[in-house]
């Protein structure tokens, strides 16, 4: 009987698990797909709840991280993950995005001396202030093979004269969310208690710790909201970003703007039904992002850059940072006219990236 390879993808937050939800389903009996959860994401609104939205299985692997500042989660991390790279000995390791799971796995595998793929390979803002480029760049550095999603993904990885094997797949968000609108048409209501009508609300999402940190971005977003108080806005709070509010003692001063509907974080289901019925979404999220313009929504960036240029240069999206007129501006009188390209590929990748993998293992 021939000997089934192994396969380890090890994952931690939310864009980990869409990316997972996508391509698991499409190992074949021939390969043994185990799932090492970091625990980055350790309440159950950030983790369980999108397992369960996607119907994963149970983790091989919970390593319970926790939180902790970047240094120490990243550095716990890698030991952990070392630990059962030793004990387990795949044949290769998966890892996806640019969240600290990504490049504590990628650094992990790199010291056990096991193959490396890397989903979501070549996407750079530019900026090293922000975590997730520095977790990009080293990670693909470290990488075997390298599944990128886009044009601007694959020049980035040739401009750096990477030495791994470098393969357009396009993205694997494609497939989750056509997958996903399927399910949503047997919903009947936007979001359970919300009594929301399609196209009369803004929706909202701010977590990155650039944006966070600092009170004078926080009171800047509030502003914007006070100003637009004829715009019904909805804010699935991120956990870390009610945290800090509360610390400012800005979260009162919040929950006086009568138009913002502060809301729990939501399941991946409820939130692309959320999206999809928005008029518009602000978000610092570069997943988002992705999600807006395949879902064709306008996105305002609060952000000074992105990893996904190719959604600003179609038009779909725009880069305000945290300039409350330029927010305001772009909600009241910004409309996108241009159709979308299908700049993440046609909802393959999938099959694109499995294929690779299988021939990478024979």
């Amino acid at each position: 009987m021939t000997k089934k390879s192994l396969v380890i993808s090890i994952v931690g937050a939310r864009p980990n698990f869409v990316k997972l939800a996508s391509l698991h389903k499409h190992f074949p009996n021939q390969i043994d797909h185990r799932i090492v959860h970091t625990g980055q994401h350790y309440d159950f609104e950030m983790s369980e709840i999108f397992f369960n939205d996607f119907m994963l299985p149970k983790p091989n692997f919970n390593l319970e991280v926790g939180p902790g500042t970047r240094a120490s989660q990243i550095g716990i991390m890698i030991q952990k993950i070392e630990s059962v790279l030793k004990s387990e000995d795949p044949d290769l390791v998966l890892v996806y995005g640019d969240t600290n799971s990504t490049f504590a796995g990628a650094f992990a595998a790199s010291t056990c001396n096991i193959k490396l793929a890397h989903i979501e390979s070549g996407l750079r803002s530019f900026d090293k202030r922000m975590p997730e480029e520095t977790n990009r760049i080293l990670t693909d550095n470290l990488s075997d093979l390298l599944f990128a999603p886009t044009k601007s993904s694959i020049m980035n990885l040739k401009n750096e004269n990477n030495l791994g094997k470098i393969i357009r797949s396009g993205d694997l968000s494609v497939e989750i969310i056509n997958e996903t609108l399927t399910n949503l048409l047997k919903k009947k209501e936007i979001s359970k208690g919300l009594n929301l009508d399609p196209k009369s609300y803004v929706l909202f999402t701010m977590h990155r710790a650039e944006n966070t940190a600092h009170k004078d971005n926080l009171i800047s977003i509030i502003r914007s909201f006070e100003k637009l108080r004829d715009h019904e806005i909805i804010f699935p709070i991120h956990p870390r970003t009610k945290k800090v509010l509360e610390s400012f003692n800005l979260f009162e001063r919040l929950t006086r703007c009568k138009n913002v509907k502060i809301i729990d974080p939501v399941g991946y289901l409820d939130f692309i039904n959320l999206l999809v019925n928005a008029k518009k979404i602000v978000t610092d999220s570069g997943g988002v992002q992705k999600e807006a313009y395949i879902l064709s929504i306008p996105c305002i960036t609060i952000r000074e850059n992105t990893e996904w240029i190719e959604t600003v240069v179609e038009g779909w999206n725009v880069l305000t940072g945290l300039d409350s007129d330029k927010i305001i501006n772009y909600i009241n009188n910004w409309h996108p006219l241009k159709k979308q390209k299908p700049i993440f590929g046609d909802g393959k990748a999938s099959k694109i990236i499995m294929d690779e993998i299988q021939n990478y293992l024979v």
